[in-house]
């Protein structure tokens, strides 16, 4: 529907009503496509569209994956969106990250705290509804400025400018995009999942994260003493998942199935089994077992047959279960098949550094069974990028064979190799990870979960480090306020951010001639304008 027809659709509903008489449709036509979206599950049902379009794509051709970056503030996931905008002109692939990690760190009630599922419950539902919140305030925000100079075209009497505005207006690119969104795993039973998930899509999510650690057992993914349960205990809190999609009409929802097996040595549960080689069986294979007699079983024991032998499972002062050293990638590839045979759409492989070879081979073994597997690979900050991959290509040249006496293996992150052809060839492998990762080891989506916390980190501490020094205010124009207007960043105007120029808009709908508007002359905000 055009510009123009939405005006004349809210015309003929004003004109039912005869007292009604100060309503203006083209005013009406405005603010409503300045809240394209009415609710969260609307935001849900298109950006799960969208998702769908993208694996489609990235089928057809590896080149068109996607990326995000973990925002931990509906204004900063606004800011990268705008950003997004402004220097690529489409939001098209690109999607925003909520970590779980940053919502206890800097979004919990009890203050920071460790990535082990000690937040509140619906601070992850209710920081997706402050994102939206934002984004569609970028949406109303960069329509208006659209509906201005339109005003001031049909002032000048420039009816092809006017044209053009309304075309641009009616091609307007949201800012709302998929939400990758951490429920960890799952804060509780399946009963718990389902309940919170809901809170997730109600809030707008299309995409959930989960992962297959015990819940009250919960670590980052990046850190030691991570316990995973068995498959069936699983595959009910993915179903749990699905049926909050279906239940609220989000047909097209995405479960994104994270396994920590790799990193994982523990589990809570011997698992149940029915029979040899079911999926009970194969998950309790993997324990490191020894065999044993009757005549020499101690008290309390606990013990499985396998192949018609006693075998009893090492067993943890804290009760828990050990699996045999090595068996990681086995224990990934079974999980990632059993969770896309049961409902889960992408996976993700949490690893334990950047390495292709390591990633591919993996996704390959899931490929003879599932063939358009496809992953969402986190680009981690608690991987040391630089020295991984100069250590790679340290490995490599020797495998080839080429002379690396120049260079000391332990010290490679030292300044003294940022020139080196070494340091080069890591940083272009670094450079290009994304799309060599796409194409060589089935990665769909790409993200970093914690960018922004680290951002925020560093600018303030460049803020701080000038402007309580010698450079005083200085410190503060030359890093910031110059930079801001040379680069064009849309908040150097903080008022029109934080919404004046839409609030000036309304007071002049509801008021007329008599609105007592902000944006007038005096307003201190004309100084960005030369």
């Amino acid at each position: 529907m055009t510009y123009q027809s939405k005006i004349s659709e809210a015309g003929q509903t004003i004109g039912t009503e005869p007292t009604w008489n100060g309503i203006e449709p083209e005013s009406v036509a405005r603010m409503r496509l300045q809240n394209r979206f009415q609710t969260g599950l609307d935001i849900a049902r298109y950006t799960a569209r969208i998702m769908r379009e993208d694996m489609a794509a990235y089928d057809a051709d590896p080149a068109r994956y996607t990326q995000s970056l973990g925002c931990w503030h509906g204004f900063i996931g606004q800011q990268k969106m705008i950003s997004i905008k402004k220097h690529f002109g489409t939001t098209k692939g690109r999607y925003l990250y909520l970590s779980g990690w940053m919502v206890a760190a800097l979004r919990s009630e009890f203050g920071p705290l460790p990535d082990q599922s000690m937040h509140e419950k619906t601070s992850v539902p209710a920081l997706v509804e402050e994102l939206y919140t934002f984004l569609r305030q970028a949406d109303a925000r960069e329509l208006g400025m659209m509906f201005r100079d339109l005003d001031k075209a049909r002032d000048a009497g420039d009816e092809v400018e006017a044209k053009r505005i309304e075309h641009a207006i009616d091609s307007h690119e949201t800012h709302v995009v998929p939400i990758v969104a951490d429920i960890d795993a799952g804060f509780g039973n399946a009963e718990a999942t389902y309940l919170l998930a809901r809170k997730f899509i109600e809030a707008g999510a299309c995409c959930i994260q989960i992962e297959n650690q015990v819940s009250d057992e919960k670590q980052c993914g990046h850190q030691d003493g991570k316990v995973t349960v068995p498959h069936e205990d699983f595959i009910a809190k993915i179903r749990a998942v699905r049926y909050a999609f279906m239940e609220l009409g989000v047909d097209e929802g995405l479960i994104v199935a994270r396994t920590d097996s790799l990193g994982a040595g523990l589990t809570k549960q011997i698992a149940f089994t029915r029979e040899a080689g079911d999926i009970g069986d194969r998950y309790n294979s993997f324990l490191d077992c020894e065999e044993v007699s009757p005549d020499t079983l101690g008290h309390g024991e606990v013990l499985i047959s396998r192949d018609g032998k006693l075998m009893k499972p090492r067993r943890l002062p804290s009760n828990l279960y050990q699996f045999r050293p090595g068996t990681g990638e086995d224990r990934c590839v079974l999980d990632c098949i059993e969770s896309l045979r049961n409902g889960a759409d992408l996976l993700w492989i949490e690893t334990e550094k950047p390495h292709i070879g390591q990633i591919g081979g993996m996704v390959s073994r899931i490929r003879e069974v599932i063939p358009n597997a496809k992953l969402v690979y986190n680009n981690s900050p608690s991987f040391n990028w630089t020295l991984n991959f100069r250590q790679q290509v340290y490995d490599a040249w020797e495998a080839e064979g080429r002379d690396t006496g120049a260079y000391d293996r332990a010290r490679l992150m030292s300044v003294d190799y940022d020139g080196t052809e070494l340091g080069q060839e890591a940083d272009e492998r670094i450079r290009t990870f994304q799309k060599d990762a796409a194409r060589e080891a089935g990665i769909f989506h790409h993200l970093i979960t914690l960018p922004t916390y680290h951002t925020a980190a560093l600018s303030t501490d460049n803020l701080a480090k000038e402007y309580f020094g010698e450079a005083g205010m200085l410190g503060y124009v030359k890093g910031v306020q110059r930079q801001e207007i040379r680069q064009g960043i849309a908040c150097v105007k903080h008022q029109n951010m934080a919404g004046s120029d839409i609030g000036d808009d309304h007071k002049e709908y509801f008021a007329g001639e008599a609105a007592l508007k902000a944006g007038g002359t005096h307003n201190t905000m004309n100084q960005f304008a030369a």
